[in-house]
């Protein structure tokens, strides 16, 4: 049975409201009204014991203690809290800070930031899969490093980095360290006490709970992590973040991760299967594709194809039925090239004709074949009236050894 148009491949933008997750909330936007900072009355005990509850469920997703949870409205707001937090907190230690040249805009923008006051960022290069190493890190760090500040999931063309290794780099030198796991949380396994890390951020709106909520993880112990609260009002969040609670987004953020948390395993496998289906048929179908991105280390539902001699915004606009991304979502505006694939050395071309395909709980085995049909229909109408790749020598080659149309092969690690 053909999927009804319009067709939804891109999860890494958001997800849909799971209707488990909305009938959890529904309580919360209706008769359990109250405001959970009014604990003089029963209202908002009520609201008090939901959103505690939620602080469990949003804990045990990644195997944190529930009163290192500290609810913000997004991850967004929960990068900006980590980067500038730790700054102002731990300045007279040190000024300054890594990161990666791949990082999300919420990061970069917030190390900009620290930088006009005064701090060094020291901006890593990542490899051609979007990787940064730990020993990356290590030579990087100084006697005045107070925070590194690595990704664990790569919104753009799914890289998993090696969080835990970098996080050991970090830590060999008394170095805090935070990563941004807003792709990572929910599609892959994370545990924070396994990793070591000191600040980890999270979106609900990315694992199928609602807009404009979302956490950050900070360490109470092994060492207890202090930060400088950015938004004052009230002192919520035990000194954190000010501002009135989202109960009922909090609610279904407890109730999303729990969902994920049960079924993590089964549907990263399915989606995993759903996702090599779509590389497998457009390379059979197509010449000339590359994948962006680490072939095996990298989220179950995420690719990031370029193909030669197609402007991705072009190839979207043939494909108005399906929903895909030529960027990240927070900067899809922009007609510059990726800079998450100019940071991986991806040459201009290629990155601008690129697309960022992502599935999720609810796409189907035939939505994925429909989109085959429209993608591979879109590029070959595109490339016919492409003078540029009528004039290029025709190849059935694929990539640069990371897919080949016939198979898989495992590409070799940069050393």
């Amino acid at each position: 049975m053909a999927p009804q148009p319009p067709v939804y491949m891109d999860y890494n933008a958001t997800t849909p409201l799971d209707e488990r997750v909305l009938a959890a909330m529904m309580p919360y936007l209706t008769t359990e009204f109250g405001n959970a900072a009014s604990r003089n009355h029963v209202f908002g005990w009520r609201a008090e014991e939901a959103v505690e509850e939620a602080r469990r469920q949003v804990a045990r997703l990644i195997g944190a203690d529930a009163r290192e949870i500290v609810f913000t409205s997004g991850a967004t707001e929960s990068d900006n809290l980590a980067v500038k937090g730790a700054a102002a907190m731990y300045r007279d230690r040190g000024n300054h800070v890594i990161t990666s040249q791949a990082e999300h805009k919420a990061v970069l923008e917030s190390c900009q930031r620290i930088e006009g006051d005064g701090f060094e960022v020291t901006y890593l290069a990542p490899d051609r899969y979007g990787r940064v190493e730990a020993e990356q890190v290590a030579e990087a760090v100084c006697d005045r490093t107070i925070l590194v500040t690595v990704m664990l999931a790569n919104n753009e063309v799914g890289t998993l980095s090696d969080a835990a290794a970098i996080c050991r780099a970090a830590k060999a030198r008394g170095v805090l360290f935070h990563t941004d796991a807003t792709q990572g949380a929910g599609k892959v396994p994370i545990d924070v006490e396994a990793m070591g890390v000191d600040l980890l951020s999270l979106s609900a709106h990315k694992l199928y709970g609602p807009k404009g909520v979302g956490a950050l993880y900070v360490r109470r112990r092994g060492p207890r992590v202090h930060l400088v609260c950015q938004m004052d009002g009230g002192r919520h969040e035990r000194g954190l973040r000010s501002g009135t609670l989202n109960v009922p987004g909090i609610v279904g953020f407890g109730a999303a991760c729990e969902l994920c948390l049960a079924e993590m395993a089964a549907e990263a496998e399915r989606i995993a299967a759903l996702r090599d289906r779509l590389e497998q048929a457009l390379m059979r179908r197509l010449d000339q594709v590359t994948l962006n991105g680490h072939l095996t280390r990298r989220l179950p539902n995420t690719t990031n194809l370029s193909f030669a001699c197609v402007e991705g915004e072009a190839l979207m606009m043939r494909m108005s039925d399906l929903a895909v991304s030529s960027a990240s979502a927070c900067s899809s505006a922009s007609l510059e090239p990726s800079h998450v694939l100019r940071a991986m050395g991806v040459p201009e071309a290629l990155a601008h004709s690129s697309l960022r395909i992502s599935l999720g709980r609810f796409t189907t085995r035939e939505e994925v074949d429909y989109a085959v049909e429209k993608i591979a229909d879109a590029v070959g109408d595109l490339r016919r009236l492409s003078p540029i790749y009528e004039a290029r020598p025709q190849s059935r080659s694929n990539g640069i050894g990371d897919l080949a149309s016939t198979g898989r092969a495992e590409p070799q690690e940069p050393r």
